[in-house]
């Protein structure tokens, strides 16, 4: 079985990163999306309730049988080994999102994991800091982000 993990602050989990899951399925058996917790960004959104909206919206897309969520405290390479995973997907937007995602690739593969990068195809000007900056505003975000998603953020 080939195993996957992709994973983000997902800080809010928007149809870009929605779409690299949909296309990584098609090349691995098992996906594990990670939550990552990073000490040095405070998240606007609760990672136990985005959590719960990302699996909704496998489960809806019946895809919770291949795509499995799951909170990640410590790096990534060692989640990766404790599940058995073979590889890190990172997703790319821009050469920008390249250059920074290709620095993390060496270093895990320094640590023995190899990263597959997958575009985000014409949804690459979606990110999760834009989508909350127009929510801010009161603008309608919602052709950018699962309707699970949106229930949480329309509090914020």
């Amino acid at each position: 079985m080939k195993i996957a993990i992709y994973s983000g602050s997902f800080d809010p989990f928007t149809n870009g990163h929605l779409h690299i899951v949909k296309e990584a399925i098609c090349i691995f058996d098992k996906i594990i999306v990670a939550i990552g917790d990073n000490p040095d960004k405070r998240r606007r959104t609760d990672s136990q309730r985005m959590l719960e909206a990302m699996q909704t919206t496998f489960k809806r897309m019946y895809l919770s049988e291949k795509v499995v969520v799951t909170k990640c405290e410590g790096l990534v390479v060692d989640l990766a080994y404790k599940e058995n995973a073979d590889y890190l997907i990172r997703g790319i937007r821009s050469g920008f999102d390249y250059q920074h995602e290709e620095s993390l690739a060496k270093i895990n593969e320094m640590l023995g994991m190899k990263t597959i990068y997958i575009r985000s195809g014409n949804l690459d000007y979606i990110s999760s800091t834009l989508v909350m900056e127009l929510h801010k505003y009161g603008k309608d975000v919602s052709e950018y982000l699962p309707s699970p998603v949106i229930d949480i953020i329309k509090y914020i």
